[in-house]
């Protein structure tokens, strides 16, 4: 799973380090959340799969320097849907796991995520877990249309986000954990 999710940030990150140190945050959220070893280690592997639908969308997009316009955003956000389609239905719990994340982790607690507009405790646990984890990764991280934020104004946002994008229980919990998240953060820093 973490070979076929990095294969998909190789499109779109050149050391696929991202999907490595989003999985190792959603790992430690998930634990400090109260969910089991064996369920936080079944998101640990199924965590790299949330963005392998990049794959099908054009390079000219996704690699964009710029600014998306809201016609390139449109396509881009159909990235869940195609990730829910390659991964497909099937009986085996952590591809079903990898399905439900790559449908739900750019959801938002007010409802104003895609691709389905779900909200509060509507979005499962996992594709709460997952995005906070991928959004701190991602604005901690340089991109061709970004330079990296510090910890401190992500943490800062993230906060500010807390009952908008994310789930309010579930930022505390995270900052919590800031010494172990830093820690995976310069264990495979790029």
């Amino acid at each position: 799973m973490q070979r076929l999710g990095r294969a998909a940030e190789y499109k779109d990150n050149e050391t696929g380090l991202h999907v490595i140190r989003m999985s190792w945050y959603t790992y430690e959220l998930a634990l400090a959340a109260g969910m089991s070893e064996a369920d936080a280690h079944l998101l640990l592997n199924a965590a790299p799969m949330h963005d392998i639908g990049k794959i099908g969308i054009a390079d000219d997009i996704l690699k964009k320097k710029g600014r998306l316009t809201d016609e390139e955003m449109a396509i881009m956000r159909n990235h869940c849907e195609i990730g829910a389609m390659i991964i497909g239905d099937d009986d085996s719990e952590l591809l079903q796991l990898a399905k439900l994340v790559a449908m739900t982790h750019h959801e938002k607690w007010d409802g104003s995520g895609y691709p389905n507009g779900l909200a509060g405790e509507a979005i499962p646990r996992v594709g709460r877990i997952v995005a906070l984890a991928d959004v701190f990764d991602a604005l901690t991280s340089e991109r061709p249309y970004k330079q990296a934020w510090s910890v401190e104004d992500t943490v800062a946002f993230i906060e500010d986000q807390s009952g908008r994008h994310f789930d309010p229980h579930l930022v505390p919990l995270f900052v919590g954990i800031m010494d172990k998240i830093l820690t995976i953060k310069q264990r495979y820093a790029e």
